[in-house]
């Protein structure tokens, strides 16, 4: 990658660079599968069938394979099977939180794997866009496939900040009806937000039909609870705050935490969402291969 990001550290720099050597192998399943076709400009080039979704357009059905097969497929070309990928960053107060043996805090961490998808996504000659947002899209950077881009995709990311409170839910919503074309989606988020709003939004994406997933990124102290002395615990997205002994919360803490995982992970399952828990504490070369080796796996 020629262009990285400034608050990329030398270690973290050489796991992005050995991010492309571990995962060439597999990013092709990722980022393209049937999406893939020579791209062709204005090409009208028949590419493949794909099958009909309620409120396709009847125009493009092919009636030879129906009368063959007595099911419904569309005609795609070659210029809409190329892919369209939209990552959508987080970049609310909470997520600014760095723990204390973190080397980067979650939006930083968040940032690098956008960074990073959106290198594989353009290496695969495919367009990639950015959404940044909190409790509303702060910015919204539409998808080019010119390896130029990248750079705009960092400076996008570079430029957020982490000034509000999230309010997940609605702009998933609202980026559901921005998106024309059926795209990729990755939404990089803590999730902190209330729950039913955000599988609501999820829900709103995979009824446009797109490709939906989320990267749960959280610092590994959010788990772990490793915090031992008595400490005034505030809140990143309001002015509350408590003092308390983490010992005497640590087992009810852990126990809500974990049942919001399981939540999280169930409620995107059954919307047909891929999910995945990203912490940072995590090298970022090791935790996306690994993601992309599953994802490969199951879409295989």
């Amino acid at each position: 990658m020629a262009d990285y990001p400034n608050y990329l550290d030398p270690r973290t720099l050489a796991s992005l660079e050995g991010l492309e050597l571990r995962a060439r192998s597999i990013v092709e399943g990722f980022v393209s599968g049937k999406h893939r076709s020579p791209h062709r400009g204005f090409s009208v080039e028949f590419a493949e069938h794909r099958e009909y979704a309620p409120g396709d357009d009847l125009r493009r059905l092919d009636w030879k394979v129906f009368g063959r097969t007595d099911k419904l497929y569309l005609k795609q070309y070659e210029e809409e099977t190329n892919l369209a990928c939209h990552l959508v960053v987080d970049t609310s107060e909470s997520m600014a939180y760095r723990g204390p043996d973190a080397a980067l805090s979650k939006l930083d961490y968040g940032r690098c794997l956008a960074a990073a998808l959106a290198h594989l996504v353009l290496r695969q000659q495919d367009a990639v866009g950015a959404v940044t947002f909190d409790h509303q899209i702060r910015a919204l950077l539409r998808p080019s496939n010119n390896p130029a881009h990248l750079k705009a995709v960092i400076q996008t990311l570079e430029q957020a900040g982490h000034a509000d409170d999230s309010g997940i839910g609605d702009v998933l919503a609202d980026v559901a009806e921005r998106l024309n074309k059926r795209s990729l989606v990755v939404v990089i988020s803590d999730l902190f937000d209330d729950e039913s709003a955000i599988l609501r939004g999820l829900e709103r994406l995979r009824h446009r039909r797109h490709d939906v997933i989320v990267m749960h990124t959280l610092d590994r102290a959010e788990l772990d609870f490793p915090f031992r002395d008595i400490a005034r615990f505030r809140d990143l997205e309001s002015s509350g705050a408590v003092v308390a002994d983490p010992r005497v919360l640590r087992r009810a803490y852990q126990d809500e935490i974990n049942q919001f995982l399981q939540r999280i992970g169930t409620g995107c399952r059954s919307r047909h969402v891929d999910y995945a828990q990203m912490t940072t504490d995590a090298p970022l070369d090791l935790a996306l291969s690994a993601f992309l080796a599953r994802r490969l796996g199951r879409v295989a």
